[in-house]
């Protein structure tokens, strides 16, 4: 490849989420333009066109979960509606013009590096052929389902929540919700206050939950950001340091950090006790883990609807599922016409299920054999000109994926035009570069609140960290200048 091929490189993106957007958009500046979408579905959207559940929205304010450079002056609430977050992902999608260069309903089947090039085959029989490949699936497109006995033999209606079926009049129906999460706690106050509904609630492990008051944004404070857009600017600001903050009081071990921690902890337990008045709900309510082992659940509305009278929390494990509904470990059988998982995602997914291989015809699945790992969390040894979005030990939990989207994208094209101007012969990290970034991962690990005892998405099946174990400002520092000398400089590395 000449250097001059090198200055305008064929690139393919697959996925059109929030992260493949502005990864089209921020390779453009960059004066690439050479790019082709590949997108699975029929349209846009990701994570905010899967999750159409009653009361999805945001935990993030409206405001940082917006990209740097298309602030959004619009915004109805503090925290957005998931219809809205894809209402604008639609506007940006046009906007800048991504549709010109996307394929919809062309699921990626297999990618492999070959020549210095990567192909790529799709479920339309079509093939690409590009020099870098970006990989923006997201981390959480699989659906985590129960391997509970009996579960195929319900004779009910039974979704996922990412899979929810509008078809369903639920009205009337009794309503069996197997999770406590983050999802759940959204829509299980909406299933409850529809007409004549019956819900069950079965929740394993206890959330800590913090109340945060949501805000409607009047015409008034619209108008303010559209005539004055550092408003806005300044609202992004306040909002992501917030996150900053209370991430840090959760991976941070220094003396303001604890005394942060001490601070949340005692708001949640405060929320708990003031919002739940009968004390045996309570206790079923209240977690006995340290506050942030789990991801934090912001929500303002569960609390209030597990009290109601058509409302029932089951703490007793689940045995097996039946014809008429779930029997739990008591031998009690609970009968339902609707049982919606809200059991999560498979947070280790990434690329799979397709088939992946790198060098030699190395397969990510022998790659992550013995564990799910990658340097900076975007690069793999043996895997060439390849960049894995929100990758392993990225800072996912309660802080916006949209900003270290960004900061991963800014740290890739760093790498890039180190690769067009001949210092690096391929993007590839040398597999010492790798071992080292997990070495400072596991030493980071045990200064976490992750590593108090509970079990979490937020650590892998050994009870390493999947997500960075320190402050966000760490983290920025290390992704803001590529190191070349964890990187192959020849082809004697």
């Amino acid at each position: 490849m000449t250097s001059q091929d090198r200055q305008n490189p064929s690139v393919i993106v697959i996925g059109t989420g929030m992260t493949g957007l502005q990864l089209v958009i921020k390779l453009r500046d960059a004066g690439i333009t050479n790019i082709t979408v590949l997108e699975k579905r029929d349209g846009l959207g990701g994570t905010w066109r899967e999750n159409t559940y009653p009361g999805v929205a945001c935990d993030v304010p409206s405001h940082a979960y917006t990209y740097s450079f298309e602030p959004n002056p619009d915004w109805s609430n503090y925290f957005p509606s998931g219809e809205e977050i894809h209402n604008y992902f639609t506007k940006v999608f046009y906007k800048y013009g991504i549709d010109a260069c996307t394929r919809f309903d062309e699921a990626v089947t297999h990618c492999s590096y070959q020549s210095g090039r990567w192909t790529v085959k799709t479920s339309q029989g079509n093939t690409y052929v590009s020099d870098l490949l970006f990989c923006a699936t997201g981390i959480l497109h699989e659906p985590a389902f129960p391997d509970y006995p009996g579960l195929d033999t319900f004779e009910g209606t039974m979704f996922h929540t990412a899979r929810w079926d509008h078809s369903v009049d639920l009205k009337g129906k009794r309503i069996g919700v197997i999770g406590v999460g983050s999802t759940a706690a959204q829509a299980i106050p909406e299933l409850i206050d529809l007409d004549g509904t019956d819900v069950t609630v079965f929740q394993r492990t206890p959330q800590w939950m913090v109340k945060v008051k949501d805000r409607v944004f009047s015409a008034t404070d619209k108008a303010r950001f559209r005539k004055h857009p550092y408003r806005m600017k300044i609202f992004r600001e306040l909002s992501l340091l917030s996150f900053r903050l209370n991430t840090s009081a959760i991976t941070g071990d220094g003396i303001v950090d604890r005394i942060q921690h001490r601070i949340l902890a005692w708001i949640a337990r405060r929320n708990l006790e003031k919002s739940v008045w009968d004390a045996d709900l309570r206790e079923k309510l209240t977690p006995h883990y340290k506050f942030g082992c789990k991801r934090v659940v912001i929500n303002e509305t569960f609390y209030k609807a597990i009290q109601k009278p058509n409302a029932h929390l089951i703490t007793e494990g689940i045995e097996r599922f039946e014809a008429g509904g779930i029997v739990t470990k008591n031998g009690a059988l609970h009968g339902f016409d609707v049982i919606v998982l809200a059991t999560g995602f498979n947070p280790a997914a990434y690329m799979r299920p397709m088939e992946f291989l790198g060098k030699g015809g190395l397969s990510i699945e022998q790659a992550w054999e013995k564990k799910v790992r990658a340097y900076r969390s975007i690069l793999l040894p043996q895997f060439p000109n390849f960049f894995l979005m929100l990758g392993p030990n990225s800072p996912i939990g309660n802080y916006s994926v949209i900003e270290m989207a960004e900061k991963q994208t800014d740290y890739a094209i760093g790498l890039i035009k180190k690769w067009q101007s001949g210092d690096l012969p391929t993007i590839e990290v040398k597999p010492e570069g790798l071992e080292g970034w997990s070495a400072l991962l596991k030493a980071n690990m045990g200064k976490t609140a992750w590593a108090s005892g509970c079990q979490s998405w937020y650590l892998d099946g050994d009870g390493d960290p999947l997500s960075w174990p320190d402050s966000w400002n760490k983290w920025v520092a290390m992704m803001e200048t590529p190191d070349s000398h964890n990187f192959v400089l020849s082809k004697s590395d």
